[in-house]
């Protein structure tokens, strides 16, 4: 059965969640909500992101290891009142003053049994007589029987009761949200801009009968074994066995020219003229370091980084390598800005963008252009 919604990215799904939260704290929609995606897309990182951007407890239940008994509590008799009464299980919110997200991930892997236990908590936001606290934000995710994962359908009375989001994986999403905030490894972001394809190939892998698929969530562990893995066959062994033979030998060429060529650190302490033949020669190698550049960016070294990022755009007028002069090096100038002023206005520094002679060069040379 398919999810008869609009696709949205994960930084779109991610906006659609933070408002409906505004929405609900201003007493207005109360909502359950309902991330579907493909496994490894990023559900679980945008409710951890929407926890932390909140400032709220995450009540993190994982449907496929627990039984309805363990939802409902454990009942005991009260001899005075004569009756059976319910012991709350410590996994559901209950601090009327503390922001919380009831995270019920897995929903549809869930046993059909626990099903009619989720509803009440979706829909009348109780379990039995525990009432969820009005500030609980209650978000469920999971994976259809198409992706290849565990999955049962999702029948109507469980449907009905959701707010349904049908995630979909793009590049330039995943790597302006996610990659850069935290920080991956560059040549993650780099050989992704050339190769948007291969973020997500769960669909062409179960269709070729493989068992190993590229995904954000693969991506991000390619990332943390190359910053913690020198030795080369053992990390191309260790990606391979993440992202899939093929895909793994097209990244460790662009890594190794990554590798070879990109020295984010030294340029930046580097002075301005000195900067110059420090630049990669290759696409690779200067989409790499636009990224990195932006990863660098800090209060103590926007003014440099500026300064590197400008450099992008005028290589060639410095550099006699006819290579150079083929590159759309005013393109990968202008991509990196975009990005390093979204970081900019984030954090402040519109004052260091206003003080830098290279960026009034750079918008003068711009606004000449017409562009």
């Amino acid at each position: 059965m398919s999810v008869n919604t609009m696709p949205v990215t994960t930084g779109e799904a991610a906006a659609v969640l933070w408002h409906g939260w505004q929405t609900q704290v201003a007493g207005g929609l109360t909502a359950s909500w309902m991330l579907h995606g493909r496994p490894g897309i990023g559900k679980t990182e945008i409710v951890q992101a929407l926890a932390t951007r909140i400032g709220a407890r995450l009540f993190d239940l994982r449907l496929t290891t627990i039984e309805p008994q363990d939802l409902r509590g454990l009942p005991y008799y009260d001899h005075a009142a004569q009756r059976t009464v319910w012991y709350r299980p410590e996994d559901l919110p209950d601090d009327p003053a503390q922001p919380s997200v009831l995270f019920l991930d897995e929903l549809t892997a869930a046993p059909p049994a626990l099903q009619p236990t989720v509803y009440g908590l979706l829909q009348e936001r109780r379990i039995g007589r525990h009432l969820l606290p009005d500030n609980c934000f209650v978000v469920a995710a999971g994976n259809g029987p198409e992706d290849g994962a565990i999955a049962y359908e999702m029948g109507t009375a469980l449907s009905d009761r959701l707010i349904h989001l049908s995630l979909r994986a793009t590049a330039q999403d995943w790597v302006e949200n996610y990659a850069l905030p935290q920080r991956l490894h560059p040549a993650i972001p780099a050989f992704l801009r050339a190769r948007p394809d291969l973020l997500e190939t769960t669909a062409d892998t179960l269709q070729r009968g493989q068992l190993i698929a590229c995904t954000p969530r693969s991506w991000a562990r390619v990332s943390a074994i190359v910053h913690s893995v020198p030795d080369r066959r053992l990390r191309d062994v260790m990606i391979a066995g993440t992202v899939g033979e093929a895909p793994a030998a097209e990244f460790a060429l662009v890594l190794a020219d990554i590798a070879a060529s990109v020295r984010v650190d030294e340029m930046i302490a580097a002075r301005p003229d000195d900067r110059w033949p420090l630049y990669p020669a290759s696409l690779h190698g200067l989409t790499a370091l636009t990224y990195a550049l932006i990863g660098a960016a800090e209060d103590t070294t926007i003014t440099p980084v500026i300064a590197l990022m400008a450099g992008v755009g005028q290589l060639h007028h410095h550099r006699d390598d006819p290579t150079l002069r083929a590159l759309p090096l005013a393109e990968l100038c202008t991509h990196g800005f975009e990005l390093l002023l979204q970081k900019a206005l984030a954090r402040g520094w519109e004052g260091a963008f206003a003080a830098s002679p290279d960026w009034q060069d750079y918008a003068k040379a711009r606004a000449t252009a017409g562009r």
